[in-house]
């Protein structure tokens, strides 16, 4: 019954620095792209709860937490095939929700929240229930989103494993339809970046975390001891690698398919662990603790971002900025009864989710300061000024 309790806690505590940090955040352009921007299934979900609950950041970001609750739910339920005590599944699930990559896609509105719910839907059904509601889901991933072309790949892989040929016709056909939908961009002179992916994969798991994700995949193809998530994870790894050697990719398409590589990973590391005598524990436990350290670190980091900004000689250098001040200038810009500017395209549109729109009346100059014009805008954190425009008003006869 107590591990039930720890598991409401963890879910409950990430639930509510997840919303703290939604009021916390402003759109952003990416994000103001997306809802503007051309159909999506997210577009849709985003507009559905904008319609219910009003235009505001909660309603806006609420679809993201749901999917990671649930995503939550999921892989707890995944991982009690693979770990056999109630207190190794809320280990993973704490490093889950503590882990970078998570983190960002349950609060920031991309596909990235909505792929790992998607996956770890699929490798459920696949598991735990009849699957006969496999392909119904596989043909609606096929227009919900491109990113799922890479899950139909790795299932052709996953196909002639396991010998089953409708399973592999028809992930042939999803992913030849997925490519002829959404393509795949290969723009631009080859160029590597092989590097600059691992540093990402780094950044998004912590360092350790992905070199032991990666060692796992590894040792598990010379073992045999692979399954779907393993074919999943490695084969989307692999090419995710292969891609960074000619092309830049989007990170962001790639890791949520690490990110249900964890059940194999925490299997491993608890089953190496408790094989040993406690003598011989100890590199296990100091290897988990650093990685613990390192992620409640990064999730402090996150929690009191707007800090850092003290530190910093340029505001741009700070990792949310981009997430930053529309919120708070389009408040101000209201406050002077300023309810339409013309300023440059990305915080033109970032302000019209606030009820700013374009006109010509006003114009908005970010960083222009003009010392005799009382219609000067600052955005400052903790003291720190972070943002300064003047707001020049046009006479139009």
């Amino acid at each position: 019954m107590r591990y039930r309790y720890i598991f409401f806690l963890i879910l409950g505590i990430d639930a509510l620095v997840l919303l703290f940090e939604t009021s916390e955040l402003s759109i952003s352009y990416h994000e103001a792209s997306m809802l503007y921007g051309g159909f999506s299934f997210l577009q849709t979900v985003e507009k559905i709860f904008i319609f219910l609950f009003g235009q505001n950041d909660f309603a806006f970001r609420l679809p993201m937490i749901i999917f990671h609750i649930l995503s939550f739910v999921l892989l707890y339920n995944i991982s009690k095939k693979y770990l056999k005590y109630d207190r190794d599944r809320l280990w993973l699930m704490l490093v889950f929700v503590l882990l970078p990559g998570v983190t960002s896609s349950a609060i920031l509105v991309d596909s990235a929240g909505f792929v790992i719910f998607g996956l770890l839907l699929f490798i459920y059904l696949y598991k735990k229930v009849s699957q006969i509601y496999i392909y119904p889901l596989l043909s609606f991933y096929i227009i919900a989103d491109g990113i799922f072309s890479y899950l139909f790949f790795s299932l052709v892989f996953f196909s002639l494993y396991i010998k089953d040929r409708y399973f592999l016709l028809f992930n042939i056909g999803a992913f030849m339809i997925s490519m002829y939908l959404y393509g795949i961009n290969t723009q631009g002179l080859p160029q590597g970046h092989f590097l600059d992916v691992i540093g990402l994969y780094c950044a998004i798991f912590t360092p350790i975390i992905f070199i032991y994700i990666f060692y796992i995949l590894y040792r598990r193809y010379l073992t045999k001891e692979i399954d779907v998530l393993w074919f999943i994870s490695s084969v989307t790894l692999v090419l995710s690698l292969l891609l960074s050697f000619r092309q830049r990719i989007y990170i962001e398409h790639f890791a949520p398919y690490l990110i249900v590589a964890l059940p194999l990973a925490a299997q491993t590391f608890a089953t190496s662990y408790r094989v040993r005598l406690k003598i011989f524990r100890t590199k296990y436990k100091a290897a988990f603790m650093i990685s613990l350290v390192f992620l409640l670190f990064n999730s402090f980091l996150v929690l009191f971002n707007k800090y850092i900004y003290l530190v910093l000689d340029k505001p741009q250098k700070h990792f949310a900025y981009k997430m930053h001040i529309a919120k708070e200038l389009a408040h101000e810009l209201k406050r002077r009864d300023i309810n339409c500017v013309k300023t440059d395209d990305s915080m033109q549109q970032r302000l019209k989710f606030y009820d700013i729109t374009k006109c010509k009346n006003y114009i908005l100059k970010e960083n222009y300061i003009n010392k005799n014009n009382t219609n000067n805008v600052t955005i400052s954190y903790n003291n720190k000024l972070v943002y300064a425009a003047s707001v020049t008003k046009i006479n139009i006869k």
